[in-house]
């Protein structure tokens, strides 16, 4: 195939995109023109007019205009100014889940545990802002854990967090100052009903949080007295209007609520609890 200009060529994809109706068509454009001919951003403004191969862009542009995301393609995720691997073994980090790492960086910890850690971004983000915190990362996927640990060491967080292959609490010992998680929130009836990027890309195990989308959150709830500090908290991310019950799971294990903070929609997004001091 001829040559062609970064203008055009950017130009086309992001018309491409429009024309499948995909939401931030510039700038997933831009990022896969980028991807694809191995420049930075500043590459692409400075000299619009060189000219590269447009083959694997064109292949990458079809893709996304199949609803396939960015991230998925590229095969990496920035998060919270940090970029993570992620494969289709992993959730694909989302701007929600920042939402939890302010909650979670709002208060004194020493230990954390990262219950279904996926690509390990809230306990690699939070060991990176705190550098005297060490943790814990659990996942039930090997092939998970396989890519949080890259993603620890890419970030130089390796000697400080541990990783344990398991369902939630299986194989934890001692206790926490904060134990926090992004479970499966979605109900399993819900899950065909998502947007394409999602339920074609996500892993279901990622997204099926029960009948109800509660499911994890009672396990978390029965599991978590057992291994949290006395003075310590519970973060987690849940899903636009599930505060209520999740507030009740907890409740009714022993639990009262410290907080809740709102995502940048309005949405309750992070719940903390605590144990109640004696």
């Amino acid at each position: 195939m001829a040559r062609e200009t970064l203008a055009h060529l950017r130009k086309w994809g992001a018309g491409a995109l429009r024309a499948a109706d995909i939401d931030g068509a510039d700038l997933d454009a831009r990022l896969l023109l980028q991807h694809a001919a191995g420049l930075a951003h500043e590459d692409l403004v400075a000299d619009p007019q060189k000219t590269v191969d447009g083959a694997l862009f064109r292949v990458l542009i079809n893709r996304r205009a199949a609803s396939e995301p960015v991230s998925r393609i590229i095969g990496q995720r920035e998060f919270h100014g940090r970029d993570f691997m992620v494969t289709p073994d992993t959730l694909d980090p989302r701007a929600d889940t920042e939402t939890v790492i302010e909650e979670a960086l709002a208060g004194e910890a020493s230990r954390i545990l990262d219950l279904g850690t996926g690509t390990g971004a809230i306990a690699i983000t939070l060991l990176s802002e705190r550098p005297r915190w060490t943790g814990i990362a659990t996942d039930i996927s090997s092939r998970a854990l396989a890519i949080a640990r890259a993603n620890a060491a890419r970030h130089g967080v390796a000697d400080r967090l541990g990783f344990v292959h398991g369902s939630w609490f299986d194989g934890i010992a001692g206790r926490f100052d904060l134990i926090i998680s992004n479970p499966p929130y979605i109900p399993l009836a819900t899950i065909a009903t998502l947007e394409r990027d999602v339920k074609d890309f996500d892993p279901h195990q990622a997204l099926d949080g029960g009948p109800d989308g509660l499911e994890a959150y009672r396990r978390i709830a029965a599991g978590a007295g057992a291994h949290l500090a006395g003075s310590g908290r519970v973060v987690l991310e849940i899903g636009a209007g599930q505060a209520a019950d999740v507030t009740r799971i907890f409740e009714l294990a022993g639990f009262s609520r410290l907080n809740g903070r709102k995502d940048l929609g309005g949405h309750i997004r992070a719940l903390t609890f605590g144990l109640p001091r004696l």
